[in-house]
């Protein structure tokens, strides 16, 4: 009877799992057999299910637009911004971990830059656009950089905080009293130790930017130095959806993230376990 509850209780569980992953990798299904269908195949009151005449006619319409541009835009801006919210995160995080502020200014600070972070971007659109004009940054991919720490820098300063605190203090202190500086600390002792955590928050800082259209859209003009989502947009007109070029460049676009989120799997795990301590 024992055994028989057991294999019931197992048989339930990976259905629900089966369910489950079924539900989540069905949308990707479509999107990759979408991209090499032509369109009598999706464009109809009933699809197909499996491409019958598969083609790369998508693919190569995307060669032809010179859809790669775009691409580099993107992983410019992205590694970029993720790059600038880190290196001014950790000071931060660890300024605020290891440094006592009066009137408690240190959580004032955190309150303040968790605001910022809630509000909604269309709030800050507008000063920020002022900013860049008289700046002379419209219109450029520095620009959008600068812009883009309104996404990644409060959520990279919270998320340090926790990993930066977790380092023992007593090993900060063996090294200042061997004579290390408080940068030499926090390149050779702090930075290696909270490296797992850098790269978690490396990975959610480039989704961010990555998948990022509102201030993208609102501060670029021309196509020369147009990202990927602003670029996507341009397959959703008023008088049609171009589904087969749309599924295409959205599954090309998910690729970089996937692959580096796979890569740098084991020190994402590790991040997240030295968060939870």
């Amino acid at each position: 009877m024992y055994r028989l509850r057991k294999r019931a209780w197992w048989f339930g569980f990976y259905s629900l799992l089966g369910l489950a992953m079924v539900f989540i990798l069905f949308p990707i299904y479509w999107m990759v057999t979408t991209s090499i269908k032509p369109p009598l195949e999706y464009a109809t009151r009933h699809p197909t299910w499996f491409p019958r005449h598969a083609t790369l006619a998508h693919y190569r319409s995307l060669l032809e637009q010179e859809a790669y541009r775009y691409f580099f835009n993107t992983i410019v801006v992205s590694l970029s911004a993720t790059m600038l919210s880190l290196v001014v995160a950790l000071m931060a995080a660890y300024a605020l971990a290891r440094y006592r502020f009066p009137a408690r200014l240190d959580l004032l600070f955190l309150l303040w830059v968790l605001l910022v972070r809630m509000a909604p971007p269309v709030v800050i659109a507008i000063p920020l656009y002022t900013t860049l004009r008289s700046l002379g940054l419209l219109n450029t991919l520095f620009g959008l950089v600068i812009s883009y720490q309104i996404y990644t820098l409060p959520y990279c300063i919270w998320m340090l905080l926790g990993f930066v605190r977790d380092v023992p203090i007593e090993l900060e202190e063996a090294a200042s009293i061997d004579g290390a500086s408080k940068l030499r600390t926090l390149r050779s002792i702090v930075l290696p130790l909270v490296g797992p955590g850098l790269v978690a928050t490396a990975i959610f800082g480039m989704i961010m930017t990555w998948n990022e259209f509102i201030y993208a859209l609102l501060f670029l003009r021309t196509p020369a130095v147009f990202t990927l989502p602003i670029h996507i947009a341009n397959y959703i007109t008023e008088y049609e959806i171009l589904w087969g070029e749309l599924m295409s460049i959205g599954l090309l676009s998910s690729l970089p993230i996937l692959l580096l989120a796979g890569y740098v799997q084991k020190y994402l795990l590790r991040g997240f376990a030295m968060g939870l301590k």
